[in-house]
Order: structure tokens, then sequence, then C-alpha cells
């Protein structure tokens, strides 16, 4: 018995000890330990301090300079100490659990004496050493580039925090916070800019990234997304995360220029980075246990779209970049931004490679004085790198980016293994932050004017009860025309949670002037399952159409509804319209890889309104309408573009992705009344360039079409105007209603952005940040024999009808022009442009000058 005892003490006393071996072990793998050394002397530097800034952890090191401290990897870790320059370093699962820091002695002062004597001499690239060094960064960076490899994945984490920032003790003191202590709660110590900040949204996306090089294959695949704060309180709240992400996309200075708030700027190590930037050798400094040589970079001219920052060149043949500090200068004319900080950290793999694997960047951003402050914090990590060939199957398709089918249903565990950043107090209790918003006495009805002002729509559910119908939009309720002045309309649409594929849309007018009653219905349903709306990307559905309305010409080719109230007011005197009375059924088909193919069915009866009859030249009789029946079949192709849905329109999220579109329409006689044989081909190419060194985007469009057959005017081509004091894309400002018809066409549209490079380098006018732009406008029309009612063999046609007043034939060895020249980001929102018609100027209609103006806001 006394044996057995001893066997199960014996026993016990084991179990104890590996249990404590295992605590210790976890213990260990949980702690950091490091040593604080004179990077001069290689000396300890005795009771210096390791802080966690923003998250108030902290320790302090002994006599000997060793600490230890807790791990939390996505936080940065300062070290610093009287009379030293203090360094920060950013914990990664990467990152070794003992450190050696070598800090520098502080000799800011006398550095800013050396530095600013040594800058104020004139800078030149010749026979400088750090043009040289950087010279030779340039040529080497090839080597490190992956997609010299045939195959590479990695795992890509990505959290966006946005937030209030610049809370000052005061505010915390005002009643808000007083009545609702959660608010208090909520706020915390950012380790950025160490500010206090609110955090209102926070979204996190697992990634997985592929990439073949034979044949060429990239491919994202995303496997987790979660997202929570205020934009759950909108339906449309997503536009926030897809701006956000658009804006302060991911930044790798490995591309010769790095997309950052939807403008490129040149990278430090990109083709153009030596005739854009001063380089400045500091010193020779350790970044972990790698030697690196410090340089400074600005840009030459200031108040150029360009980083300044620090850059670490390893000490070595390699010339590979170590880590890089990127901000904006104080005088970069870029909008709303008071502070930008991005950092980037390359790491070598066991295997030899050097790869990204820290990509951090804050914002802080005002966007006016009565507003709050706001910050924007992008932590990015890459890990998990692999160079095995990939399946095939994973690689299958031309969709560039796949959803797992339970990306938005991960649980805990699966964060847990993915997440490389920890969440933030405020960031983890972001669900009860919003319930308590949503709580908040009046809020609801702020929320519904804000919907109402935002969104255009007007919602008709709650959160516990999703909207099944959308009342709107909201600025078409009133508007004003030649025919009916004074019209009123009620317009809806059915969401997803009515339905999930069948979808209800139209509107009710009433003009007063004639008592007319109008009427435009859409019956959509959708093969996939839209989120809220049919017109969610990629669009897959069925539509069947009904309107009768009365409209301009002009109409179909604005993209704004033709009843929105601001629009509605013209520049000149209209008086030639048409009633149309219209039955389509569409079919459309996109892919998430940019591919759209289209086709419908249509017949249509047009009636003249106002100064226009419809008389027929054989014998001069005026017909009440016509009636055309005809059917489109065409494709769009627009590779890497992406969208941004509201709830009355679906606008791309950038127009950098070229655009080629096709199409043609056949007209039959006899089918449904339809009264004309006919075939009209167009085609479309849109393209942007981004200018180098800093001179802004060009934007070119070209369009084409013909008419091939004899076909009335109101089947001829007519110019793309806009007849509007508010600018439309793709339009002309100085054409008449049906001022040219013509059967064979094409126009070119050129638009120079240059984004303040002319008006910063202007005294004075440079504080203003006005952006200066330029715009040519040409149209190249003709009209054929066949369709030319001026013609003698052609006075017996009964197809053919006389011109109204005001429409003309264009000489096809003059076409039309039209210059614009503007100013934008007046009040960093108004695009105001004087627009000039240089020819065609004797005709009576014609408008020699004007000016038009919208609202855009960029940065």
């Amino acid at each position: 018995m006394f044996f057995g005892n001893k066997i199960v003490i014996k026993l016990n006393r084991y179990i104890i000890t590996l249990l404590c071996l295992w605590l210790a072990v976890l213990n260990v793998k949980a702690q950091i330990t490091g040593e604080i050394l004179d990077a001069t002397d290689g000396g300890p530097v005795p009771y210096a301090s390791a802080l966690y800034r923003g998250n108030k952890v902290s320790v302090s090191s002994n006599a000997e300079g060793k600490f230890q401290i807790d791990r939390h990897n996505g936080w940065r870790l300062t070290i610093s100490s009287v009379g030293y320059v203090p360094q920060v370093i950013n914990i990664t699962s990467s990152t070794p659990n003992h450190l050696v820091i070598r800090l520098k002695p502080d000799t800011k002062k006398l550095q800013e004496v050396t530095i600013k004597s040594k800058r104020s001499s004139r800078y030149s690239r010749k026979n400088n050493p750090a043009v040289e060094l950087m010279r030779k960064v340039i040529a080497a960076k090839k080597r490190s580039n992956l997609n010299n490899h045939d195959y590479y994945q990695y795992n890509n984490y990505q959290k966006i925090t946005l937030g209030l920032n610049e809370l000052q003790p005061e505010n915390l003191e005002s009643s808000m916070f007083k009545k609702h202590p959660w608010l208090l709660d909520q706020i915390e110590l950012c380790q950025y800019n160490e500010k206090l900040i609110l955090p209102v949204s926070v979204e996190e996306t697992v990634t997985q990234k592929l990439y073949r090089k034979d044949p060429h294959t990239e491919k994202s695949i995303v496997k987790g997304q979660n997202s929570t704060g205020i934009n759950d309180l909108f339906q449309t709240g997503d536009i926030l995360n897809a701006v956000l992400k658009d804006c302060f996309t991911d930044v790798d200075i490995y591309d010769d220029n790095v997309r950052l708030f939807q403008y490129p700027f040149t990278s430090p190590i990109g083709k153009d980075a030596i005739s854009f930037y001063h380089f400045y050798i500091t010193d020779t400094v350790y970044v972990g246990t790698d030697r690196c040589i410090h340089l400074d970079f600005t840009p030459a001219n200031q108040i150029d779209m360009g980083f300044r920052g620090q850059i670490y060149i390893l000490d070595d043949s390699t010339y590979q970049v170590k880590r890089c500090e990127l901000t904006i200068p104080k005088t970069s004319e870029v909008n709303w931004v008071e502070n930008m900080q991005c950092l980037q950290e390359y790491t070598q793999l066991p295997s030899g490679e050097w790869v990204l694997t820290v990509d951090d960047m804050f914002v802080e951003l005002a966007i006016a004085k009565f507003f709050s402050k706001a910050i924007v914090i992008r932590t990015t990590r890459r890990s998990d790198f692999d160079f095995d060939e990939i399946p095939r199957n994973l690689l299958r398709g031309k969709k560039p980016v796949l959803r797992d089918a339970y990306a938005e249903m991960r649980t805990d565990e699966f964060w847990n293994q993915y997440r490389q950043v920890e969440l933030t107090k405020s960031e983890n209790s972001m669900d009860e932050f919003v319930k308590h918003l949503e709580q908040l006495k009046g809020m609801k009805y702020i929320i519904f004017g804000l919907k109402a002002l935002i969104e255009n729509f007007v919602e008709t559910g709650s959160k516990e009860h999703p909207s099944k119908i959308d009342i709107g939009p909201v600025n078409t309720i009133w508007s004003q025309n030649f025919y009916d002045k004074t019209r009123f309309r009620a317009s809806a649409q059915s969401t997803a949670n009515l339905h999930p594929h069948l979808f209800l849309k139209g509107y009710y007018a009433y003009g007063l002037r004639h008592q007319q009653h109008y009427y435009g219905t859409d019956i959509t349903w959708t093969l996939n399952k839209p989120g809220y709306l049919p017109r969610e990307f990629p669009r897959q559905a069925f539509t069947f159409s009904s309107m009768r309305d009365v409209a301009l010409p002009s109409d179909k080719f604005i993209q704004t509804d033709k009843d929105n109230m601001f629009t509605s007011f013209k520049v000149s005197e209209i008086d030639k319209m048409f009633l149309y009375n219209r039955q389509q059924l569409s079919f459309d088909f996109e892919q998430e890889w940019g591919l759209k193919l289209f086709a419908n069915a249509k017949t249509e009866k047009v009636a003249p309104i106002g100064n226009i009859a419809l008389e027929r030249l054989s014998d001069h009789k005026q017909l009440a309408n016509i009636r055309y029946t005809e059917a489109t079949v065409g494709f769009r192709y627009a590779p890497g573009e992406t969208f941004i849905n509201t709830k009355q329109h679906r606008w791309p999220l950038n127009l950098d992705a070229p655009v080629f579109r096709l199409q043609h329409t056949m007209g039959f006689s006899g089918l449904l009344g339809g009264q004309y044989n006919y075939n009209f081909t167009e085609a479309e190419v849109y393209k942007r360039f981004w200018m180098p060194m800093n001179w802004g985007k060009l934007d070119i469009r070209i369009k084409s079409g013909a008419q091939w057959n004899r076909v009335p005017f109101p089947l001829l081509i007519m110019p793309v105007a806009n007849l509007s004091y508010v600018l439309e894309d793709e339009t002309f400002n100085l054409i008449n209603n049906m001022e040219f018809l013509n059967d064979r066409y094409a126009s070119m549209e050129m638009r120079w952005d240059l984004n303040g490079k002319i008006f910063n380098r202007i005294p004075l006018l440079s504080r203003l940040k006005w952006r200066e732009f330029i715009g040519v406008k040409c149209l190249w029309g003709k009209l054929t024999d066949k369709n030319n009612p001026y013609l003698a063999e052609n006075q017996q046609s009964d197809i053919l009808m006389a011109f109204p007043d005001g429409c003309y034939i264009m000489d096809g060895k003059n076409p039309y022009w039209e210059l614009s020249l503007g100013i934008h980001n007046i009040f960093k929102i108004l695009h105001v442009e004087y627009v000039r018609r240089l020819n065609y100027l004797d005709l009576p209609t014609a408008n020699k000058q004007g000016v038009r103006f919208t609202f855009r806001a960029s940065f």
C-alpha cells in the first residue's frame, strides 16, 4: 500500500513538473526579452523604457539594459531613454523572442544644423554618393521581385479603422460624455499619433494571394471578412469600406508608382525617383540585427504630390530595402490630409527571399473647421509565403477576386488563427458602441435625415424589420420642363428584403400645365442573389420595362435622372420634346473580371411635342407618331473596374480601368408595329493616362457610330448634348437639342486635369490650392445622300421626314470643336468650367460660350 502511494506521489510530481514546464514554455512564447545597448560603444543602456504606446503597457530595463515584456502582435513597441533617439519596433509573428536594440545618442540638434548646412547648398545629382547608391538600389530591385518565381502565394491580413481624432480633455468633460459613459469607454489613446481617438468602424479582411508566371495569373481569395461600425446604420454603408480601401490601399514601394488617395505617387525607388527626389545619406545604423545605410529623401519640389521620409538599405551588395518610412510634406497639395505616415518592413525568408511583411499607415484628416477631425488606420501583414506549385483548380477562371462562401461567417477560432494584429479595446467593443449609438434619443431621426440626404432614398423599415420598399429618389419629387412646366413625381423601389430575386421599381408623375399623367416601371428577375438591389455588381438579370413619359431626345445621354430638380434648369430655350411610349425586355450578364454582355428588345412609339413635326417628304403629311421595334446586342469590357452601389446608381470607384464597348442595333419593320428596317453600330474606347512627374491625368474617350439604312430623323444620330448648367460627363456643353443630325459620326474627348501643377507655382494663387483643367471635345459628323431630306432625289421618299427648325447638316470636312478651361478644388469641392464653342458660330442657335459647374470631391 505504501509502495503504491509512493508511485502515485511520484507520478503526480512528474505530471505537476511537466505541467509547470509546459506553462513556463507558454509563458516564454508569450514574452519578449531584450537587451538595450548603446550604438556607439556597445555598452548597456540602464533603466530604459519599453512601452506599447496607447495601450498602457510598459516596463523598464535593469541596470544591465535587459528587459522582459508581454508579446502583442500588431502593436508598436517603443524603446526610449534620456539622451537617446527612440526606436519603434512593429511586433509581428516573425519578431524574434529576444531582441537586441541599439540606441543612437540623441545628437538631434547637431544633426539638424549639419543637415541644414549641407542641404542649403545647391543639390547636385552628379558625383552624389546618395544618388549613386539609389541608382544601384533601383537597378537591383528586379532581383527582389516575387514575379521572378514561377509560383508564389501568401496570406494578407488587413485591418482598417476609422475614428474621430484628436479629442481634447475638455471634450470629455462635456455633458454628452457625462450622460453617456459608454462614449467615454470607446475613447482610447492611439499608439500611432499618441492622441485621443474614438474609433467608429473597423473592418478586417484575410485574403490569400496567388500568382502564376505562365500563363500569367493573379488571383485573390477572400477567406474572411468582418466589418462593424457606423456603416451598419446605412444600407449603403459598404460604400464607406470600399472608398477607404481604394483611397488607403496597400503600399509597395517596389512598384514604380505607389497608388494612394486615388493618385499615383512616385516611389522612392521607382524608375523616376532620381529625377523626382533629393536623397541624402544620413548615417549607418542597425535595423534589428541588420546593418543598414540610412537615407533621407524629399521631393525636389515640395508642392508636388510626392513622399518625404527615410529609407534603410542593407549595407551589402544586395542593395535590399530593409525599412521605409513615408510621409507627405506639409506643403503638399493633398486635400484634407493633415498628416500621413506609412511604415514598411521587409523580412528575409529562410529560403533567402526578401519580402514585404509589414505595411502600416495612418492618416489624420481635417475636412473642415466645423467638422471633427478623423483618423484612418490601416495595418497590413503578409505571412505564410510559399513558392511551391499552386493547384490548378485554385487558378481556374478569369475572376481576379474570389470570395469564400463562408467569408463573412468566420468564427473566433478562424480570426485567432489569421489575425496578425490584435484588436484594441474599442475595436473589440464596436458592436456594443453601435447599439448604444442607435439608442440615443433622437438618433433615429438624425439617421432618417442623413439617409434621405446621402442615399437620396427613404427607407420604410427598421433594423428589426429591414426595409422592403425604399421611397425615392428624393430629388425627383419636383422638377420642371418645357411641356409640363411644373411636374411632380412619386417613386419607389423594392429591395432584396421583399424577394431575393424579384425586384420592382416605378414612378408616377403628373404635369400641371397640360394635366398629363406619366409612369415608368421596371420588373427585374436576377439570376444571382443581390444583397439589396439588382444593380449590384456583378449584375445578372432580366428586366421588363414599360414607360410613358415626355423627354428631350438628349435626355437619354445624361447619367443623372431626367427629373432631377437641379438638372431640369436648362441653359437655352427648349421647344422640342417627344412623348415616348416604350416597352423593353433586356438582359445583362456581367463577369467580375470586367466583361459585360447585354441584349435587349424594344418597341417604342414616339409622338412630337412643341416646335417639331413628323412631316413625311412624299406627301408632306404630318404624322401623329411613329413606332419602331429593335433589338440590340453588345459587350463592354473594362478589366479591373470596380464599383460602389448607391440606391440610385452604380458608379465606378475610380476611372483608371480602360473601357472597350461595341454594340449593334437592328430595327424590324412589321414586328410589333415597327415601321422601319435599320442597322446601327456603335463603338467606344476610353483610357486614362497618368502623366509623369506629377503633371496630372489625361482622360481620352473616342466614340464612333453609323446608321447604315435610310431612316426618319428621330432615328438618326443626335449629338450627346448637355443642356443643363450642371456638368455631365461624356457630353457636349454648347450643342443644342438635335442641332446636328448625322448617320455617321466620330467624337473625341480629351480631359487633362493638371492637378495644380501650374497654379501651385504662382505666388498667392498657390495658397488657394486651386487646380487647373483643360478639355477639348470634337465631333465629326456626316449625313449621307440617302438620308438627306434636302436632295431632290429624296423628295418622294415615304421614309424620310423634313428636318425641324434648328436642325442642321454638318460639313464632313469641318468637325465641331469645343474648348473647356476649368478650375476645380474651389473650396475643395466646387468645379467650374468656362466652355467655348470654336466653330459653326454662324448658326442662329449657336451658343458661343458659357459657364458650367459641378460638385466633386477628391484628395
